[in-house]
C-alpha cells in the first residue's frame, strides 16, 4: 500500500474536508476496481472509500475518475442510490494522480449472479430492485440534476462503436478476426435512434450494493463509463453478462435454472424494464447485446496492455482477464450471426 501513496500526505489532505476526521489512517485495497485502483481508508471515526487514477502511460479519456465524482455528486438529491461525496482532488502533488474520496456503503456486494446464500424470495426481490433501480437511473432529469453537457446527446451506438474501436486498436496485441467481424457488423448495423438518457456504462450486478438484510439497492458504484447515451446500451450489457457461462468470472447465468432461483428469464426482464421505461413494446436486444459483447472486449484488451506494459492495478488478474477477449468477440459474433 505503502507503494501506491502515502498515507500520512492522504490523512493531511483530507484532515478538514471530511467531518469528524482526524489522525492516522490505516489501508486497505479492494481485489476489484481493475481499471481504477480502489482503496478502503479506516480512520479513528469511521471509513472512507478512495477511488484514483492508475499511475503509468494511460489510453486518452479512460479512468475519468473526475467524471465519476461529478455524476455521483450531481446525484445526490435523487432517489438514484449512490455514496455521498467528500471531495476530488485534481493536485498531482498529493498522491501523484487525480483521486476522490467518498462514503463507505456498509451493505452486501456479489459477483455471482446467482447471488448466494439468500432464499428465492430475497433473490427475486433483489433482481426487481436492480430493474427497477435501472428504469429510475435511465428517467433522470438530466437538465435539473445538472448533466445536460454529460455528454453528446444522439449517435450513442456510433460514437461509442468508433471510440472502443479506436481504444481496442491502441492497445491491440494481437490479430483476433472475431472482434475484426464484429466492429464491421456493428458498424453497418447502428440503428437511428437518438434516445438519449444518463446511462451508467457497467450495469451489473458487482457494481450495485444491496442491505445486509432483505433485498433493497442501497448503492450504485463504479460510474467510470457513465454519460449520456442510449438507455438499452445499460439493459443490453447486463443481458450480455447473464450469456456468459456460469464459471467465467462468477458472473454469467448460462444453463443456470432461473426459475428455482428466483431470478427472472430474459424476456421478463426485458418486459419488466419496458414497462417501468414507458416503451409501448419489449425491445429486440439483439443489437444492444453484441454491442456489449464488443465493448467488454476492448475494455478487456485495455486490461491486458497495461498488465503489459506494467502498469495494471493487478497485473496478474489483469492478464488472466486478457484471455478473455477472443470470448467476448466470439460471442458478439454469435449474436449478430443469429440476427
Amino acid at each position: 500500500m505503502g507503494e501506491e501513496m502515502n498515507l500520512e500526505t492522504v490523512a493531511k489532505y483530507m484532515s478538514g474536508r471530511i467531518e469528524g476526521f482526524s489522525g492516522s489512517l490505516t489501508a486497505k485495497k479492494t481485489a476489484t476496481g481493475q481499471s481504477n485502483p480502489t482503496f478502503i481508508l479506516t480512520h479513528s471515526t469511521g471509513k472512507v472509500v478512495l477511488r484514483r487514477k492508475p499511475s503509468g502511460k494511460l489510453l486518452k479519456s479512460a479512468h475519468a475518475v473526475d467524471r465519476e465524482f461529478r455524476v455521483m455528486a450531481a446525484l445526490a438529491d435523487t432517489d438514484i442510490p449512490v455514496p455521498k461525496m467528500h471531495f476530488l482532488c485534481e493536485d498531482q502533488d498529493v498522491i501523484g494522480s487525480t483521486f476522490f474520496v467518498m462514503e463507505f456503503i456498509d451493505g452486501r456486494n456479489f459477483m455471482d449472479p446467482r447471488v448466494p446464500d439468500v432464499t428465492p424470495e430475497t433473490r427475486r426481490g433483489m433482481y426487481n430492485a436492480i430493474n427497477a433501480g435501472l428504469a429510475a437511473l435511465h428517467s433522470v432529469d438530466i437538465q435539473a440534476v445538472g448533466l445536460a453537457d454529460f455528454g453528446k446527446p444522439g449517435n450513442y451506438f456510433a460514437r461509442q462503436i468508433s471510440r472502443w474501436s479506436g481504444q481496442y486498436r491502441a492497445s491491440e496485441t494481437e490479430t483476433i478476426p472475431a472482434m475484426n467481424d464484429l466492429i464491421t457488423w456493428l458498424d453497418g448495423n447502428t440503428p437511428d435512434d437518438e434516445t438519449t438518457s444518463l446511462v451508467h456504462g457497467d450495469w451489473r450486478i458487482d457494481n450495485l450494493m444491496f442491505a445486509a438484510q432483505g433485498a433493497d439497492l442501497i448503492g450504485i458504484i463504479d460510474w467510470e463509463l457513465s454519460t449520456l447515451g442510449h438507455p438499452l446500451a445499460d439493459l443490453g450489457a447486463q443481458l450480455m453478462q447473464w450469456a456468459m457461462p456460469i464459471g467465467l468470472e462468477g458472473r454469467g447465468l448460462d444453463g443456470v435454472d432461473r426459475d428455482a432461483l428466483g431470478i427472472p428469464e430474459n424476456r421478463e426482464y426485458i418486459e419488466l424494464y419496458a414497462k417501468r421505461a414507458g416503451l409501448s413494446d419489449a425491445p429486440d436486444m439483439g443489437f444492444y447485446v453484441a454491442f456489449s459483447f464488443f465493448r467488454m472486449a476492448a475494455i478487456l484488451q485495455g486490461v491486458k496492455r497495461r498488465a503489459l506494459d506494467g502498469n495494471a492495478s493487478n497485473p496478474a488478474q489483469a492478464l488472466r482477464l486478457g484471455a478473455f477477449v477472443p470470448i467476448f468477440a466470439g460471442k458478439g459474433l454469435q449474436i449478430v450471426n443469429e440476427e
